[in-house]
């Protein structure tokens, strides 16, 4: 059986650059090709050496050579498209010889000529009167064509050689100096002209846009290939932390059910220890009985008393007061607790380790944020850097611009954000209560609004120096095993997801899960404490 012949499609020979098929093909070490003068001139006009495609930097500007396969491969394409092209060409030429004349009764001839006076296809032999007679000559000819009376002004049988730009429509030359005699008309050859450059534009418009979508494809593919091999990672750390927890569980119950074994096992000594001397005393006093016994059975006087005496009956033999003897069934109480308290400590040693890993994920999305002016209320005094905001006992006259909180001691961040992953820091210590988040662009600044998740708020909130608090849906009081000197707040646009660490501890302090649409995000802060103590956003140290 034959194989299948493979045709290659035209899509794998696109340049993503120039969007055209390549011209020496070079493929860098992230696996993507390029014409070696697009990528050249890309990487000239550009800060640093990265691949359009996957966006993977090169700390070195790598050394091109062309790929010799794809360029033979293009090469093949090329020879193909042409031969392809000419055999489209030549295929049409045969049909538009396939005319047949209108005049043949049998068998119809191929026409050579359709007179659009006459609207008939004629062969080379009904031609000739065309040719010879006067009357005949007159009438236009031109290469043969089928439905010769789509050509023809049905209004006036005329032929339709211009093309009325007021009406847009092709007129007849008798229409000009009738229906059409103030209008613009121009000749067909003009106005198709200008339709076949426009559609040029439009082919090569839409050719643009064919290749922006194939490459979005790319795109979307490789995001889809990067999320998969993010899923495996995340799997395969989820997989190790939990074995491992799970092997920290079973080693504790293990060692608990060992402590129990062995505070049985010496109770069962203990009593085995009793039971070996109360049997050898049960023996003991056995014979001495069985001796009384046999004694006390003589009938001769002289003997009983000889015998009595050298059983000294008065001195019993050595026993032990087991009367004062116990043995106590072990104590088991609290052996849960502290195997459990054992294995907490175990495993808050391993949850800080993941925080800490957790922590360290999220700080490398840090971003530079700077307090924006002229969102601050008038009671809030901001540092030069933008990096400080502290309240104020004097209101200051500002201009009371759309963006300016007008009743709530709030400020936000200058930067926004509507996509993708960002993290920033912000110094706490020293205030008794202090608001942090994020908020969307059309929160109500000039009413005192609450802080709710509905009107565009998501934050969390310390009061009176010990009561945290998540203003979620509803909102969550949070008991936190230590105050926060530094926070650090997390966004992953995309999931939806706000979570607030304890940077220090570290600990995470709360998660929200909810959707941002497509409105953008500011970083939200308010130093509610009248105190000294300024909030600060800080630089962000990854340890």
């Amino acid at each position: 059986m034959a194989a299948a012949k493979y045709v290659p499609s035209e899509d794998q020979f696109l340049c993503s650059i120039c969007l055209d098929v390549f011209t020496d093909p070079v493929t860098t070490s992230c696996g993507h090709n390029f014409c070696k003068t697009c990528i050249t001139e890309h990487w000239n006009t550009s800060d640093m050496c990265q691949c359009p495609m996957c966006k993977k930097v090169f700390n070195t500007r790598p050394e091109l050579y062309i790929n010799t396969f794809i360029s033979e491969m293009v090469a093949h394409f090329r020879r193909s498209a042409q031969q392809e092209a000419s055999s489209s060409s030549e295929e049409q030429v045969f049909k538009l010889a396939e005319v047949p004349c209108d005049v043949c009764t049998e068998t119809k001839l191929k026409a050579l000529k359709s007179c659009l006076v006459c609207l008939v296809s004629y062969c080379e032999i009904h031609l000739e009167p065309h040719l010879t007679l006067s009357g005949l000559k007159r009438h236009q000819l031109i290469d043969p064509v089928e439905n010769l009376e789509d050509r023809m002004c049905k209004q006036h049988d005329k032929p339709l050689e211009l093309f009325c730009k007021t009406d847009q429509m092709c007129v007849c030359l008798l229409c000009t100096v009738l229906d059409h005699k103030t209008h613009e008309v121009v000749p067909l050859k003009e106005i198709y002209e200008e339709k076949k450059a426009e559609l040029r534009k439009t082919n090569t418009e839409l050719q643009q846009m064919i290749q922006e979508r194939r490459l979005k494809i790319q795109e979307v593919k490789h995001s889809v290939e990067l999320s998969k091999e993010g899923a495996d990672r995340e799997t395969a750390e989820g997989v190790q932390v939990f074995t491992a927890l799970k092997e920290c569980v079973d080693r504790s119950l293990d060692e608990f059910i060992k402590t129990i074994e062995k505070k049985q096992k010496a109770t069962e000594k203990q009593a085995e220890g009793f039971i070996k001397d109360l049997e050898q005393e049960i023996s003991e006093l056995k014979k001495r009985s069985s001796e009384v016994e046999q004694i006390s059975n003589s009938e001769d006087h002289l003997h009983l008393l000889q015998s009595v005496d050298s059983l000294n009956i008065n001195h019993p033999p050595s026993t032990r007061v087991w009367s004062e003897v116990s043995v106590r069934p072990a104590s088991y109480e609290g052996t849960v607790v502290r195997a459990v308290s054992q294995l907490e400590e175990t495993l808050s040693k391993e949850i800080k380790m993941l925080l800490e890993a957790d922590l360290k994920r999220v700080q490398q999305y840090a971003v530079d944020v700077t307090l924006d002016p002229d969102t601050a209320h008038p009671s809030l005094i901001l540092s030069d850097d933008g990096k400080q905001v502290r309240p104020s006992k004097v209101k200051k006259s500002l201009p009371d611009n759309p963006e300016r909180f007008s009743l709530n001691p709030c400020v936000l961040g200058e930067q926004s954000f509507s996509s993708g992953r960002f993290y920033f820091e912000v110094q706490v210590k020293g205030l008794t209560a202090w608001d942090l988040g994020v908020a969307a662009e059309s929160i109500n600044r000039k009413e005192d609004i609450p802080l709710s998740l509905e009107d565009g708020y998501c934050t969390i909130w310390l009061r009176n120096g010990a009561e945290y608090e998540a203003l979620d849906d509803p909102p969550v009081r949070l008991s936190l095993r230590s105050q926060p000197q530094k926070v650090g707040v997390f966004v992953d646009y995309e999931e939806g997801l706000v979570s607030f660490y304890d940077v220090e501890l570290p600990a995470l302090i709360y998660s929200f899960t909810i959707c941002f649409s497509t409105e953008k995000l500011f970083p939200y802060f308010s130093p509610c404490d009248k105190s000294s103590a300024p909030l600060i956003i800080c630089p962000v140290r990854v340890n």
